[in-house]
């Protein structure tokens, strides 16, 4: 029975990267809100971003039931910032039978603020379709970012700095 794979973290700590070598090591396809977002709409939406990003999340939500129905696992690449996310994903998928679970990409505040200048660089070098962050998202982010407990996580992965 396919299952699906919620990814959890902070902005620039390695989702993505993690999201795509599990999608290598099985039959999975990657969902991600950013990937959509970036494709269809300018990336500076301001006071729209949060509209359009919920929006995408539920097609997203009933796309990956489609695809689970057909027998493939599902990685949700979005980072599940809030409690309040986390709990409501895992019901939407437990009320259905669909197996779930959630990975936690965790990565420390120093190596976090690296990764974030790292991907800005990379994003100003047009060598990264990834959203530029500034001091006022990455603001944003600290308030909005709950750091999930153990018990809501069944892998919990630790990036290290390089």
């Amino acid at each position: 029975m396919a299952k699906v794979i919620m990814i959890c973290g902070k902005i620039s700590s390695g989702k993505s990267t993690y999201a795509e070598r599990l999608r290598q090591k099985g039959h999975a396809v990657v969902l991600s809100v950013d990937e959509v977002m970036l494709s269809l709409f300018d990336p500076y939406l301001g006071e729209k971003h949060e509209e359009y990003a919920s929006r995408v999340q539920r097609f997203l939500f009933k796309k990956s039931v489609e695809l689970i129905a057909a027998g493939v696992d599902v990685i949700l690449d979005w980072g599940f910032w809030s409690r309040e996310d986390r709990r409501q994903a895992r019901e939407f998928y437990v009320k259905q039978g669909i197996a779930c679970e959630f990975h936690y990409v965790a990565v420390d505040n120093a190596e976090w603020k690296r990764r974030v200048a790292q991907r800005n660089v990379q994003v100003l070098a047009g060598k990264s379709d990834a959203y530029f962050v500034d001091e006022n998202l990455m603001k944003k982010f600290e308030e909005k970012f709950e750091e999930p407990e153990k018990g809501e996580i069944e892998v919990w992965m630790e990036e290290k700095g390089k």
